[in-house]
């Protein structure tokens, strides 16, 4: 599985807010990507969290005193900035945004900040009313100014008791932010415009019914998150309800007329489409403005007329690098290999519905990538994450054989 934060060093910084218990949970997801991460610390955010828990997580550098640095390995801020990937202060109060608009440097938070030339993202933490000050506001105008990204604030529960904007974002949005931020900076797919599509189609009966599938969305939005993380402008066109991930240009869309129209527009300056949504073949020929009511009939017959094959209408398209689904339960290779003709697509992804636990609602899919140059790519039982990073390696090596082809 491919992971932009494998082996990268991230300097997570932790100041004096209550919301510095998350910068826990944050470091532990970082862990879990495989991160190298060093923790600055302000003398106020020791008060809140330990160092120890800290170094407990991270097995690696903890700062917390500005004074004593030397003793860390003889490892100074400086050094600790140079080799930063990127810097991440979460939680970020209003004191330390003040000083990091204004050049502070008396604690390790600002220290290694001011010595460092890598991305820095802030993740503000604050009461509603000191974020909305006009101090505030312009301190974190003058960061954005200087190239700082700026994640949040959310609104929500604040330590105040009130409730209102000033709420740090959740360890894993800012866990995606990140990933985001440096899949942009040296992605491989960097530069390409990759538009995706998602979820199960819904064709409107009447104000409380619809026609639709099973489709959940997931393995779309699996690819969507993949290709941010390996640095692509991503387009998720999506009739799935889960929330959209960070990152990524979210268009909704319910019918297949929408996504046929949606499709077409964000297709003609993309590089890439992942066609993973199902889009429904048949579409009702009237919609009943009122509910149905079933009291006095015993049966019911709906005229349904073919919707759009959106596939079919970007085939001509030549510029534009196409990818399919084919969900099958028997000649799985064959019917796949024959809709990736039919349509012109460069490679289909072959699904086996068939098998348990696979395909649809669940975490995996039994896979066979088909290109059109004949290769056939068996990936097994994967989960949808892991099924993602194979077929975008796929798609690359597709780009590298008819760029090869091209001259």
């Amino acid at each position: 599985m491919y992971r932009v934060l494998n082996d990268k060093r991230i300097i997570l910084g932790i100041t004096g807010s209550i919301a510095a218990y998350k910068s826990v949970i944050l470091a532990r997801l970082l862990k879990k990507e495989r991160a190298n991460i060093d923790v600055a610390m302000s003398d106020g955010a020791t008060k809140f969290v330990t160092p120890l828990t800290l170094k407990a997580i991270t097995h690696e550098l903890v700062m917390s005193n500005i004074y004593d640095l030397q003793s860390y390995l003889k490892i100074n801020h400086v050094s600790v900035a140079e080799r930063a990937d990127l810097i991440v202060i979460a939680p970020a109060t209003a004191n330390t945004i003040a000083k990091l608009a204004n050049g502070f440097s008396d604690n390790p938070v600002t220290a290694t900040v001011l010595a460092s030339r890598s991305p820095i993202v802030i993740c503000p933490a604050m009461d509603g009313y000191m974020y909305k000050n006009p101090i505030t506001m312009e301190n974190i105008s003058k960061l954005e100014d200087r190239g700082f990204y700026v994640l949040g604030p959310e609104t929500g529960d604040l330590a105040s008791g009130l409730s209102g904007e000033g709420r740090m974002v959740e360890p894993g949005k800012i866990l995606e932010y990140i990933k985001t931020t440096l899949g942009h900076i040296s992605g491989d797919f960097k530069g390409s415009k990759i538009v995706v599509s998602a979820g199960g189609t819904r064709e409107k009966l009447d104000p409380v019914r619809h026609l639709t599938n099973r489709s959940s969305g997931k393995m779309g939005y699996a690819l969507a998150e993949t290709a941010r993380d390996r640095g692509a402008e991503v387009v998720l066109v999506s009739a799935s309800k889960i929330e959209s991930p960070i990152g990524v240009n979210f268009i909704a869309v319910e019918s297949a007329k929408d996504m046929e129209e949606v499709l077409v527009e964000q297709c003609s300056d993309a590089d890439i489409l992942i066609m993973a949504a199902a889009v429904s073949d048949w579409t009702p020929v009237n919609v009943n403005p009122q509910k149905m009511k079933k009291d006095f009939d015993d049966s019911l017959e709906i005229k349904l007329v073919k919707t759009t094959d959106i596939l079919e209408k970007l085939k001509t398209n030549n510029k534009l690098v196409k990818i399919g689904f084919a969900a099958e339960t028997e000649n799985l290779v064959p019917n796949a290999r024959k809709k990736m003709i039919e349509k012109k697509l460069d490679v289909i992804a072959a699904n086996d519905v068939s098998y348990p636990d696979s395909g649809f609602e669940s975490e995996n899919n039994k896979i066979i990538l088909v290109d059109k140059h004949g290769g056939e790519e068996d990936l097994g039982m994967l989960t949808k994450q892991e099924a993602s990073t194979k077929i975008l390696d796929k798609i690359k090596t597709i780009i590298k054989i008819e760029t090869k082809r091209n001259g």
